[in-house]
């Protein structure tokens, strides 16, 4: 008994060596919304038994701009990576509650933070890549097509996307709560991340279902399109069933294919 009580000591000593938490704004963000509770943070998972890559993930779970599958999509993933050698940085981000910059300064202010942070964590600057599913998809391949400097991420790995807003093939529910019902149509154009890549976008690595009914595939296959005609490295992996919202459960009928081609397009560069 007293064996095992050291062991399980130790394993919470390594879990709290590996994680950490930082809030984005101590000193306060550039635009607020009405829900002053609402507090943006992100949790830091190193690795502990595998040689750091130097690659880092900073990870935004999905939720249509609402709330966040923190978990799935999120800090289940922690180990994944850093069973690769890859860090994992979590994003818990603010919703917009009507203030579209909200997510997108959060998730620029993740990256910058990251590479503000590369010699302690033994971050190469150079491998910080961004991760999405879902309404986090279209968060992070926002930050992939927009960001610029150091907030611009080196690769991008999205899951069952959100990309355009479109109201043709969106899903509504992140449009509205992102942009408003009533959007004008210069900002639908501007978030339509499809429209918005270029051949400096970062190569990325995209998976979903053909069964998808919450958000429509033609997002993901879409943006496919768009990163191919610009001659940006990427890779698109439709699966026949699944619909929506798998993340990491291991429910999903093609959970070891996906790992297995995600870990394949890690190591191919």
């Amino acid at each position: 008994m007293k064996r095992l009580l050291t062991l399980a000591f130790l394993a919470v000593a390594m879990m709290s060596q590996a994680q950490q938490r930082i809030d984005l704004w101590p000193q306060g963000a550039p635009h607020v919304s009405s829900d002053v509770k609402d507090t943006a943070y992100v949790q830091v998972f190193l690795p502990q038994t595998v040689a750091p890559t130097g690659r880092v993930v900073v990870i935004c779970p999905g939720g249509g701009y609402t709330h966040l599958a923190i978990g799935h999509e999120g800090v289940d993933w922690a180990p994944v990576f850093n069973n690769m050698g890859i860090a994992a940085v979590v994003l818990k981000y603010r919703m917009p509650h009507g203030v579209k910059e909200i997510p997108f300064e959060d998730a620029e202010e993740a990256i910058r933070l990251v590479r503000r942070h590369a010699a302690e964590w033994n971050i190469d600057v150079q491998q910080v890549g961004i991760m999405g599913s879902s309404a986090g998809g279209h968060l992070a391949s926002t930050i992939a097509t927009h960001a610029t400097g150091d907030a611009k991420p080196n690769f991008q790995i999205l899951f069952y996307p959100v990309i355009t807003m479109d109201k043709t093939f969106t899903h509504m529910g992140s449009h509205d709560f992102l942009l408003g019902a009533n959007a004008p149509q210069e900002q639908e154009q501007q978030y339509s991340n499809e429209k918005q890549v270029r051949p400096q976008t970062p190569r990325a690595f995209i998976v979903l279902s053909n069964d998808d009914h919450v958000v429509p595939p033609l997002n993901g296959v879409s943006y496919y399109v768009a990163l191919n005609a610009s001659k940006v490295p990427a890779v698109l992996h439709v699966y026949p069933t699944g619909d929506h919202g798998w993340g990491l459960r291991t429910s999903f009928a093609y959970h070891t294919e996906m790992l297995t081609e995600l870990k394949s397009w890690l190591r191919s560069f």
